[in-house]
Order: C-alpha cells, then sequence, then structure tokens
C-alpha cells in the first residue's frame, strides 16, 4: 500500500465540482439529544464558522425498551433533517458529512431509520463507532485549542460518554462508555423528578461504567482537563451566571448544582440562571456523569473546550479533501488499513496485487453509478488490501472471519457504516453470490464485488501479472474481462477459474461475463 487509493488526476477537478459554494465544507452531529449542523470556511489553517444550527430532537430519548426507535421519535429526526437539507441546497456531495452516535448505534431498527433519513436529508448517514467518536471529539479540539500539553479530553452526550487522552494533535488513548445524560435522566429521574435518592444511584450507575476505565486515564498522565459537550458547556454557564466559579467546573461546584436540583425538587420549579430550558430535562443525568468523573478521576478543574465532533468532523472532511487534491497525501484511512495490515499480519505483496488489479478493472469498467468523490474506488481499495485478514483467525472460510473482522473492529478514520459496506465487499470475495441476495439489486456495489473477486481469481498463484494484460467493459448487457491470450494460454488453471466465476455469475446474479482473448 505505498500509493495512496486517490482517483485519477484527471478526475480531480470534476469530483470536487457541482457546488455553489466551492468554499464551504458542513458538518451534521446527529447526537442523542441534539441535532446541529455546523458550515465552516477553512482557509490556510484557519477556521471560520459560517452557520450554526442547532435542534434539540431529543432522539435517545426515544429508544423503547426493546431497543427499537419510536416512530415519533424518528418523526422528531426526520423533520430537523429535512431543515438541515433545506440549509444545504446547493453543496455537492463532497463537501458535507453527515455523523450519527450512540442511539443508532444501539437502534435495532437503525437501518429502517437511516434509509428513510438518507432520503430526506440528501446526503449519506454514517453512524460512526464510540472511539472514532471520541478521536473525531478530540481532533475538534485539538485544531480550535491547540496545545502541546498532555491533556484529558471529555464528552458527555445524550446516550454515552467519551474519554481521550492526547496531546498535541494526537489522541493516544480514546474510549466510549455506555452512559449519557439521556440514558441517566430517563432512568434515575423519572418524571423530571430530583431526589438525593435519585443521586446517589446515578452517580453509582456511572461509577459502574467508568470504573475499567481509571488506570487508562490515571491522573498523573495529563496536565489539563477539558469538557466538550453541551452538558459541560450549561453546567458551565450556570456555574458563571450563578456567580459559584467563572465557568470552572469544579466537585465543589457541581455540589452546589446537585444541592438546587434537590431543593427544586423537579425540574419545573428548578430556577438556576443561566440554564436554557432544553437542558432541564436532561441536567440530572449531566450533572450526576459530571460529578461521577470528577471523583473518580480525580480532576480538581474542568474548563469548557471550544472544539467539538462537528468540527472534528469538518477537520477530518478537509483532510480526506486534501489527499484528493494533492496525491502525494494519503487520505487519513489508508493509515488505518496499514495498521490492520500490520495487526492481522496480511500478505501485504498479494493484497497489494489485488489492490492494484481491482482498481484497474474498476477504473477501466467506468461504472455509470460511481460516486464522483472516489469513493467506490478507495473502498474497492482497501477491501482489496485487507481481504485476507480472516487467514489469522483461520484459512478455512477466511473471507467470513475477514467481513467479521470489519464489520467490528475499530478503524481511525472510518465509520461503522463504510466498515459493514467493506464487510460486505470482502465477504463477495469468493464462493456462491447467494449470500449477497439482498445486495443483488444493487449496482455499483456488485460490479465492485466482480472487480475483487476478478482480481483475487487473476492473483490466486500470488504472482504478477502485466498491468495492461486485462480490461473489463460493457457490451450490450454484458461485461466483457478482455485477457491477454498469450498469458491465458500459459495460466490455464486461471483461465478455468474465470469460466467457472462466469458461470456463476449468470447462473445466481442474472448478469452475464465473459472473457475474451486478445
Amino acid at each position: 500500500m505505498d500509493k495512496p487509493l486517490t482517483p485519477k488526476p484527471s478526475k480531480t477537478q470534476a469530483a470536487l465540482s457541482g457546488s455553489r459554494f466551492p468554499h464551504l465544507l458542513a458538518a451534521i452531529d446527529m447526537g442523542s439529544n441534539s441535532f446541529r449542523l455546523e458550515i465552516a470556511e477553512l482557509s490556510r489553517g484557519r477556521y471560520k464558522r459560517v452557520d450554526y444550527l442547532k435542534e434539540t430532537v431529543r432522539l435517545g430519548g426515544g429508544l423503547d425498551v426493546h431497543g427499537l426507535l419510536t416512530e415519533e421519535a424518528t418523526q422528531r429526526g426526520l423533520a430537523c433533517l429535512a431543515r438541515f437539507a433545506q440549509r444545504l441546497k446547493g453543496f455537492a456531495a463532497w463537501q458535507v458529512r453527515a455523523v450519527a452516535t450512540q442511539t443508532l448505534r444501539e437502534a435495532r431498527n437503525r437501518d429502517a431509520f437511516l434509509a428513510r433519513a438518507n432520503r430526506v436529508l440528501g446526503h449519506p448517514i454514517e453512524v460512526v463507532s464510540g472511539r472514532e467518536e471520541a478521536r473525531l471529539i478530540f481532533q475538534g479540539v485539538s485544531r480550535l485549542q491547540p496545545s502541546d500539553l498532555p491533556r484529558l479530553v471529555i464528552d458527555i452526550g445524550g446516550r454515552s460518554t467519551e474519554m481521550i487522552l492526547g496531546q498535541g494533535r494526537q489522541a493516544h488513548q480514546a474510549e466510549s462508555f455506555g452512559v449519557g445524560s439521556v440514558s441517566l435522566s430517563l432512568q434515575h429521574f423519572p418524571g423530571g423528578r430530583f431526589t438525593a435518592t435519585g443521586f446517589r444511584a446515578a452517580q453509582i450507575a456511572a461509577g459502574a461504567e467508568f470504573e475499567e476505565a481509571l488506570g487508562t486515564f490515571d491522573r498523573a498522565l495529563w496536565q489539563e482537563a477539558l469538557g466538550s459537550s453541551g452538558t459541560v458547556g450549561a453546567v458551565s454557564q450556570i456555574l458563571a451566571a450563578s456567580g459559584v466559579t467563572d465557568g470552572t467546573i469544579t466537585a465543589e461546584a457541581l455540589r452546589w448544582c446537585i444541592e438546587r436540583c434537590i431543593e427544586a425538587g423537579s425540574m419545573e420549579d428548578l430556577q438556576l440562571p443561566g440554564l436554557k430550558p432544553d437542558r432541564k430535562a436532561v441536567l440530572g443525568g449531566g450533572l450526576s456523569i459530571l460529578y461521577t468523573l470528577l471523583q473518580h478521576f480525580r480532576i480538581e478543574a474542568l474548563r469548557p473546550a471550544k472544539g467539538a465532533l462537528r468540527q472534528g468532523v469538518i477537520f477530518d472532511l478537509e483532510e480526506r479533501l486534501d489527499a484528493v487534491r494533492n496525491h502525494r497525501l494519503p487520505d487519513p484511512r489508508d493509515l488505518s488499513v496499514r495498521e490492520l495490515q500490520s495487526r492481522f499480519r496480511v500478505d501485504a505483496a498479494q493484497a497489494d496485487r489485488v489492490r492494484q488489479r481491482a482498481l484497474l478493472l474498476w477504473h477501466s469498467l467506468a461504472h455509470p453509478q460511481a460516486r464522483p468523490d472516489g469513493e467506490d474506488a478507495r473502498e474497492l481499495g482497501w477491501a482489496a488490501a485487507l481481504h485476507e485478514i480472516g487467514m489469522m483467525v483461520s484459512h478455512h472460510d477466511h473471507h467470513r472471519h475477514s467481513a467479521y473482522l470489519l464489520g467490528h473492529v475499530d478503524a481511525p478514520g472510518f465509520s461503522q457504516s463504510q466498515l459493514r459496506q467493506l464487510a460486505v465487499l470482502v465477504l463477495g470475495q469468493r464462493g456462491e453470490l447467494t449470500k449477497l441476495v439482498e445486495h443483488l439489486g444493487d449496482d455499483a456495489l456488485m460490479s465492485q464485488v466482480l472487480c475483487l473477486r476478478l482480481a483475487i481469481i487473476l492473483h490466486h498463484a500470488r504472482i504478477a501479472l502485466p498491468a495492461r494484460a486485462t480490461a473489463l467493459q460493457r457490451q450490450r448487457g454484458r461485461v466483457v474481462l478482455s485477457l491477454s491470450r498469450r498469458w491465458a494460454q500459459e495460466h490455464p488453471r486461471t483461465l478455468h477459474l474465470l469460466d467457472e466465476e462466469c458461470r456463476r455469475w449468470l447462473a445466481q446474479a442474472n448478469r452475464r461475463i465473459e472473457v475474451q482473448l486478445t
């Protein structure tokens, strides 16, 4: 994997065109409590916010006892995304990245929701893993609030809390915990009632989640602590407006907040300077998590950070676009692929042979439904580079092991959605096509599968093949693989495997694939 997997230079400008606002980038953060849209301009490393929209959707409060997102919560989310879509009119696909977090990581019917949400928004929505969310949070904080000090960054969301340890722009440890202000408030402060018993129980529940990380985020490993979430911002505003602190969050200040909540007895009767109405319903859970964190991790002072997830998404998108514009720069995801190859001891030479062949076939095929930003080609290249990681588990059915690993691994830069896409490609690399029956109608994906399968067959003997020896073209309802006659005659076993492959596609996918010797 010595070369970045980027589109051909001649297509770069075309891939990054089609926008009324080519100087802008946009990020959508679909959190468990709020949805946020941020539009920004990045120029020479400087970040300028152009627009910011926030709506309290409470998607996380819409998960029922069976882990299903209710229709009422779904409608709130779709209505918000429709308004965001109006604001994003004139933006090209390459300028927008939408990410969803813990609620959609948990929701058992998330695919049904995402299908509707993608149509409403007009841009694909990626579900990111907890660790990827944490990495993006740190990227936003480190770029907007740079420092060389070792730091702890905390983000309390609606249904999860992220903790990151890093220095400069590098996150060294990133973890996500399944406890947030919405989930804890629903469980321990039902009906918005505040009691001392509720706060004690909420703190014990939060502590049970964080206890395993006491060594990972030990006080000796960092020199400053920052909070990047809406919870931290809301509590900081209360403390500053009440004159308790200058906005710095301390254990003593949190005890003062908790006492005021208990005195009020309910969120309806709670009156605190700086407390916004939309924060009342989740304040009990947020305070409980904050107090637990400060006590468990010996945080003397927690200060609000300037950056957050949405800014991290924009900076990450900028890096991806830089990789497209400047082919000498790797896509951040390329680095993750190389790390996975190393971790699972992939035969790098074979992986690179298959990757290059699959991309040559893809580009010669010139698929009409390919995304203009080159993501199809990059996904195909990554799948080829990682198609044998399952051999670390077992050579038998290694494609199934590879697919499982890709569907469950944490890989910085990748969303869970994209890793699942790679898992489908890798699952389809060999064997019967019937296992891809639900994807047979996706012509672009099946073309990726075809290119990967053909590349693996062509290099099944783990030997090189002249670059010009193959080409893939559409001809009158069929796909024709052109193959050097001389090379084919010297490799009859490969020709046999290709003939079997053609018969399989016709019988199981109703697609005519033919081999033509030239």
